[in-house]
């Protein structure tokens, strides 16, 4: 008797449409944006890749498909993204915030009289 995992088939991966069950599909569609999210170019992407993940483990958490125990290890892991992609946000809102007053020290002071 074998165990081993079900390999597709390697020779063709010019067709990659797959036909899973819904909570399947969420669950390998959050895998490959985790891949991508570390794999990202560009922190506008990260970003936005990383609200899609916290957002689709919260999809699973609440999903009827699966185990009690898969679900509670799930919430924990949307907890632990929710909390990183907040943390990113207010680090950008706060380079925001010093980059403004940067421009806003190369304004010329006001005189005190005017002529």
């Amino acid at each position: 008797m074998s165990h081993a995992p079900h390999q597709p088939n390697t020779g063709s991966h010019a067709d990659e449409e797959y036909s899973l069950p819904c909570a399947e599909a969420l669950l390998a569609g959050t895998l490959a944006l985790m891949t991508g999210y570390v794999q990202a170019c560009c922190d506008s992407h990260r970003d936005a890749m990383g609200s899609k993940i916290a957002a689709n483990l919260q999809m699973l958490a609440d999903a009827q498909g699966f185990t009690p125990h898969f679900r509670t290890v799930v919430w924990s892991l949307q907890g632990r993204w929710d909390q990183q992609c907040k943390a990113r946000q207010d680090v950008a809102a706060s380079a925001a915030m010093v980059a403004a007053e940067q421009r806003r020290v190369l304004w010329h002071i006001a005189p005190e009289a005017v002529q």
